[in-house]
């Protein structure tokens, strides 16, 4: 697989979890997601593009807020033309090991999150 793309997308994850790099208005988030967009979080909750972009929006205009978070066991799949499915363990504050799927559209020259999910493999400390 190409490792040009895995590195370039694995830079991204854990998704909207950048945003010196990426941004922290509401326009930066759009331009990170396509029109069609949701995700399925680690609970089983459905969010639709609104909802992730209004939880962003306030988490970064928390001061306090911070995240301790550490991603690993990066796989890329080519699933079509442009499109890429990315998965990864996540590991949140050294206690939540989240098994994590994105899929990523190459849009021109930029790279969109079409879908994204969050399964729990285990809390507790590791």
């Amino acid at each position: 697989m190409n490792n040009k793309i895995l590195n370039e997308l694995a830079s991204r994850e854990p998704i909207f979890h950048h945003p010196q790099k990426f941004g922290k208005t509401k326009q930066d988030i759009e331009n990170q997601m396509c029109d069609e967009f949701w995700e399925v979080g680690a609970s089983g909750t459905v969010y639709k593009k609104k909802d992730v972009i209004e939880t962003l929006i306030e988490r970064y205009n928390n001061p306090n807020y911070q995240d301790i978070w550490e991603t690993k066991d990066f796989e890329l799949t080519k699933i079509a033309l442009d499109h890429y499915l990315l998965t990864y363990i996540l590991i949140q504050d050294k206690i939540r090991v989240t098994r994590r799927s994105t899929i990523w559209r190459r849009v021109g020259d930029d790279w969109k999150i079409l879908y994204h999910q969050g399964t729990i493999i285990k809390e507790k400390n590791i």
